[in-house]
C-alpha cells in the first residue's frame, strides 16, 4: 500500500467537491444504515517511563476511567467495582488473587429493567458503588443521582445477574454496609443535623439496615460533622467505609472534593455509634501539598477503601489521575490505584504526609498471577474483530437502551442509526472503549455510505454530552466527505476540517492522541492521509469538561430524522 500524508484544512466545498462527483456516481444511492465496522484496534502507552522492577506492581492497577473503587476480599479472592455514572452497561466488577492483576468478570448494571438512566448526564447516575458480601450473597449498595437515589442490588455470583434494585429511603450519596455479625448497617454522606455552615458542608451518618425484609429500620445517628475540623470548614466528606480492629470501629472518609484538594482521612471510636475522634495526622493520604510541576505527577488521590488479606496486611485502593501536562488536564479521567497500609500507634497511614504515590511498588505478599488475558495496567493494546457473538463486557455506550441498536454479524459490528449526542432524551448509537492511555491511538475499518446531507458514521469520542468529538463520513452538499466535527463545552458541532472521500470501499479511520492533542488519519482507496493534525485534545479533559468520568472512543452512527 502506497501511504502518503497531507494536512486538509476546511475546503472551499465546490473546488473540493465538484471535481470529486464523478467518482462517486451511484453511490448517493447506496443505503446509509446500518453503518458496519469491520475492526476496532486500541494501542495504548503511558507517558511515564518506568521500570518496574521483579517483585514489584505498578501504579495504577486499572488504567483510565476507572474510579470510586470498592474493594473487599472472599477467602483468597479480591473483588472491587467501580463508578460509571451514566454509562451503559454499568458499575464493573473485578476479580483477583493478588490485588494487582485483575480480570473484569460482568457489569452489575446490564438489563434494562435495573436503572433508567434517561434524561441524564454522562456524569450523573450511578455514583460509588460499595461491593460486600454476607452469607453467600453479594451485596452493592449505591446511589443513582437524579434517578430515585440510593439503592441496593444483590447476587450470589459477583459475574452476576445482579437483583434489581431495592430503593433506600434516605438523602445524600455513597452509601456502604458495615457489617457486624448478623447485622448490617448503612454508613453515609446526607446533610448535617443543622443549617449547612457553608458550602460543601455535609455529615456521615448510620442507621441499621434490616438486609432479611430490605428495608430501613431504627435511628439514624450523625456520626461526623463536616470533617476533621469543622472550624476549618472542610468540604465534601463523602466515601465512608467502616471496620473493626482491635477493639475499636474506624471509619475512614474522602474530604476536600474530588479535585486537586482530595485527601483521605480516618476517624476512630470504641462504639460504633461515636463519638469518633479524628486522627491527628490526618490525612492519610493527599497528594494536595506536593509540588504540581513534579515529573511522573499523580495527583488528586483520595477515596479510598481498606482491605486485610488473609495473611493479615492490609492495603487500600484509591482513585488518582495523571495529568499529562501541569494545568491537571487529564482526558482519561480518575484510575484505580495501590497502596499498602501501615499502622502507626493503632492508625491506619496509607502514604505518609509529603511523599508522592510511587508509579511501582513491591507487590502484596500474595501468590502472584498471570497478567490478565485484557491488560489493565501499563501499556497494552488490543484489536476487536467482532467474530463472536457478543462484545466484550468492556464495551459502554450512553444511558440506558430500551432497544438494541448494535449486532455483531458476519465478522463485524453493524449500527442502526440512535439519538445525537447531546440528546439527554435518547441513547446515540454509539458504542465504545475507556481511552486508558494519554498516548492512545485508535481505529476502525468502516463501510458506509451516508445518503442524504447530515448523515454520519465513525469514531466518536465523548467526554461529556457538550464535550466530544466526531470523526468519519458524512455528506455535505450532497457530496460524501471524511469530516471532523469538535464539540468543546458547547450545544452545536463546529465544523474543523473535510475531505472528499470514495464511500464504495472500506475506509479506515484513525486517531493519534498524544496528550493534549490528536492528529486523524484516513485511508481509502489504498492510500492514508492526514485530513488533520495538532488538534487541541484538551477539550475532552475533566479540566475543561467539568464532571467525572473519562474519555470513551468507538463506532457512531446518527441519521438525522427527514
Amino acid at each position: 500500500m502506497i501511504v502518503t500524508h497531507r494536512t486538509l484544512g476546511l475546503l472551499p466545498l465546490p473546488s473540493a467537491l465538484l471535481s470529486f462527483s464523478l467518482l462517486m456516481l451511484g453511490a448517493a444511492t447506496a443505503e446509509a444504515a446500518p453503518a458496519r465496522f469491520d475492526r476496532f484496534a486500541y494501542e495504548g502507552k503511558s507517558i511515564e517511563k518506568i521500570a518496574v522492577k521483579p517483585g514489584e506492581y505498578r501504579n495504577p492497577i486499572l488504567t483510565g476511567y476507572y474510579p470510586d473503587p470498592s474493594v473487599m476480599r472472599v477467602g483468597d479472592d479480591y473483588y472491587l467495582v467501580n463508578s460509571s455514572f451514566a454509562h451503559y452497561p454499568g458499575l464493573p466488577i473485578f476479580r483477583s488473587k493478588d490485588l494487582v492483576n485483575w480480570t473484569q468478570i460482568g457489569n452489575a448494571i446490564d438489563r434494562p429493567e435495573q436503572l433508567d438512566f434517561n434524561g441524564r448526564r454522562i456524569s450523573q447516575a450511578v455514583f460509588a458503588p460499595a461491593i460486600s458480601w454476607h452469607e453467600g450473597t453479594f451485596y452493592i449498595v449505591n446511589t443513582c443521582v437524579e434517578c430515585r437515589g440510593n439503592f441496593i442490588i444483590t447476587a450470589k455470583d459477583p459475574a452476576g445477574p445482579w437483583s434489581n434494585p431495592i430503593w433506600l429511603p434516605f438523602e445524600g450519596i455513597d452509601p456502604s454496609i458495615y457489617w457486624e455479625g448478623d447485622k448490617a448497617y448503612i454508613v453515609n454522606n446526607r446533610a448535617p443535623n443543622e443549617p449547612p455552615r457553608y458550602d460543601g458542608h455535609r455529615a456521615i451518618w448510620i442507621q441499621e439496615y434490616d438486609w432479611r425484609a430490605g428495608k430501613m429500620v431504627g435511628e439514624s445517628t450523625q456520626l461526623i460533622n463536616g470533617g476533621v475540623d469543622i472550624s476549618k470548614k472542610p468540604v465534601w466528606i463523602e466515601g465512608p467505609h467502616i471496620f473493626r480492629k482491635d477493639g475499636y470501629y474506624y471509619l475512614t472518609a474522602a474530604e476536600g472534593g474530588t479535585s486537586v484538594n482530595h485527601s483521605q482521612v480516618v476517624f476512630r471510636s470504641k462504639d460504633l455509634r461515636g463519638p469518633y475522634t479524628p486522627y491527628e495526622g490526618n490525612p492519610i493520604l493527599t497528594q494536595r501539598d506536593l509540588d504540581p510541576a513534579r515529573s511522573n505527577f499523580i495527583g488528586s488521590a483520595g477515596h479510598a477503601q481498606l482491605v486485610e488479606t488473609q495473611r493479615g496486611d492490609w492495603w487500600a485502593t484509591f482513585l488518582a489521575v495523571r495529568p499529562y501536562d501541569g494545568d491537571d488536564h487529564y482526558n482519561i479521567g480518575r484510575e484505580t490505584f495501590l497502596l499498602p497500609v501501615t499502622w502507626k500507634d493503632g492508625w491506619p497511614i496509607i502514604l505518609p504526609r509529603g511523599q508522592a504515590i510511587p508509579h511501582a511498588a513491591k507487590r502484596p505478599d500474595l501468590p502472584p498471577q498471570p497478567r490478565p488475558a485484557i491488560p489493565t495496567s501499563g501499556d497494552f493494546s488490543y484489536v476487536e474483530d467482532f467474530n463472536g457473538t457478543r462484545l466484550p463486557m468492556q464495551w459502554i455506550g450512553i444511558r440506558t437502551p430500551h432497544k438494541p441498536f448494535y449486532r455483531i454479524r458476519d465478522g463485524a459490528l453493524e449500527l442502526e442509526s440512535g439519538a445525537a449526542i447531546g440528546d439527554l432524551n435518547g441513547v446515540p448509537a454509539f458504542i465504545g472503549r475507556r481511552q486508558q492511555h494519554a498516548n492512545a491511538t485508535f481505529s476502525t475499518t468502516l463501510r458506509y455510505t451516508p445518503v442524504k446531507d447530515g448523515d454520519r458514521a465513525g469514531l466518536a469520542a465523548v467526554q461529556s454530552d457538550r464535550s466530544n468529538l466526531f470523526f468519519g463520513l458524512t455528506r455535505i452538499a450532497g457530496q460524501p466527505v471524511v469530516a471532523l466535527y469538535t464539540r468543546d463545552a458547547a450545544d452545536a458541532d463546529t465544523l474543523v476540517a473535510y475531505a472528499p472521500v470514495a464511500t464504495n470501499g472500506p475506509v479506515t479511520l484513525t486517531m493519534r492522541v498524544t496528550g493534549g492533542t490528536v492528529a486523524f488519519d484516513y485511508g481509502a482507496g489504498g492510500k492514508t492521509r492526514t485530513l488533520k493534525q495538532g488538534v487541541d485534545a484538551t477539550l475532552l479533559s475533566t479540566r475543561k469538561a467539568g464532571g467525572f468520568v473519562g474519555t470513551v472512543v468507538g463506532p457512531y452512527h446518527y441519521t438525522p430524522a427527514p
